[in-house]
């Protein structure tokens, strides 16, 4: 019990230097909707596509559930969830 302890002070210690390791990870909800997270900017589609990067007919998929977002998109969409200024907060205004 000794040594767990250690190692998990030792890994709280590395965590708050900002050293995040293999075992730590940062959650993705696996469900996104889209179209909620859309609504939040009050962008229209095309709109929202440009500001993200991705193209209109990929957006309506993910609204329509049709295809989940993956990867990168997954995880800005997340974020975009949490703060729906994201985009122009961190990049300014586009287009």
């Amino acid at each position: 019990m000794f040594a767990e302890l250690t190692l998990s002070l030792k890994q709280a210690v590395a965590h708050a230097r900002g050293d995040i390791g293999a075992g730590f990870g940062i959650h993705v909800p696996q469900d996104i909707d889209v179209a909620a997270i859309r609504k939040a900017t009050d962008l229209s589609q095309d709109a929202f596509a440009r500001r993200i990067g991705v193209a209109v007919g990929t957006l309506r998929n993910w609204e329509q559930r049709r295809r989940q977002p993956e990867g990168p998109a997954r995880m800005l969409l997340a974020l975009l969830q949490r703060n729906p200024r994201l985009v122009e907060e961190t990049l300014g205004q586009t287009p």
